[in-house]
């Protein structure tokens, strides 16, 4: 008699179940991450985009990266997403008489997914907040772009050596008393770089100052646990409208974490299904000898 597919997995599936619900029932709470005192962030003001990307060119070339030009069969620099060639993009909503355009790139969030994924710590939260990338580590398992609720992490599939490519808010620059160059070179401060607490009370006082102009919301304030890179939209646009993701309150990664840690606990949920794995071997087997098709 063969062993019983149906029945085992049934059985894995209940016991996978129930150990699991008591691991995460047993579990420590994860504690919740906060923004780091020196941080530093973005804010970008879509009232204030004409959609010029001159952005876009200043971070090419101050992160040396290449032009991506498939969408016009080599003429010419012009991506159309964030993708292993660009780190910083401008996108357009538009919906009738609406209109706006969104700055696409890394959220730098608080509690990062992309950091929680990463099993070898190449990417972190450094100095300032600032998510960065550290090749000497990565496997190139690229979990931390699946795991990016923004969709960030991009990977280098054309090359022998490729990197996790995403914007690490020109650390380099700011290293040497520099200021992000998407930020430096805006011709109307659609996005501004500063201090985090600074560009909190900065957007809190623009939607007091002029509420029928702004959505009544700052979007990264509270958002996946809260974000570096924070957003202001038009009147009547929501964030959604942007491409920003409704990811509520709390941080991505510490339901994930919680129960992951949960079931792990005491290696009990792996444990709990091999033996019941090895109960339905054990009992097929003894209904074979029953059978007579094989001996005891």
């Amino acid at each position: 008699m063969p062993v019983d597919r149906r029945k085992l997995i049934k059985g894995l599936a209940v016991a996978g179940a129930a150990t699991a619900a008591a691991g995460v029932a047993n579990a420590k709470i994860r504690p919740r991450k906060t923004v780091p005192t020196d941080a530093v962030g973005m804010l970008y003001d879509a009232t204030r985009c004409i959609g010029c990307k001159t952005c876009v060119v200043a971070c090419k070339q101050a992160n040396d990266m290449p032009p991506d030009s498939a969408s016009t069969g080599g003429l010419y620099d012009a991506p159309i997403d964030l993708n292993s060639k660009t780190k910083n993009i401008i996108k357009q909503y538009q919906d009738g008489e609406k209109q706006s355009y969104m700055k696409a790139q890394c959220m730098h969030c608080v509690d990062p997914s992309c950091v929680n994924a990463c099993m070898m710590g190449s990417l972190a939260k450094r100095e300032n907040g600032i998510v960065t990338w550290h090749g000497e580590r990565c496997t190139g398992c690229r979990y931390c772009g699946i795991a990016c609720p923004y969709g960030v992490p991009k990977y280098e599939f054309e090359k022998s050596f490729p990197r996790v490519i995403k914007c690490e808010m020109c650390s380099h620059r700011i290293a040497k008393g520099q200021i992000p160059a998407c930020c430096e070179v805006c011709p109307r401060q659609a996005v501004i770089y500063g201090k985090y607490s600074g560009l909190v009370a900065d957007a809190k006082k623009r939607l007091a100052d002029f509420p029928d102009r702004y959505f009544p919301k700052v979007f990264g304030l509270e958002d996946g646990g809260g974000t570096q890179v924070l957003y202001l939209s038009k009147a009547g646009i929501s964030f959604e409208n942007l491409g920003l993701p409704d990811l509520g309150s709390d941080p991505v990664p510490e339901l994930q974490q919680t129960i992951q840690h949960g079931i792990y606990q005491g290696f009990v949920a792996p444990v709990a299904l091999f033996a019941v794995f090895g109960a339905v071997m054990w009992r097929n087997r003894r209904a074979q000898e029953k059978a007579g098709e094989v001996k005891p």
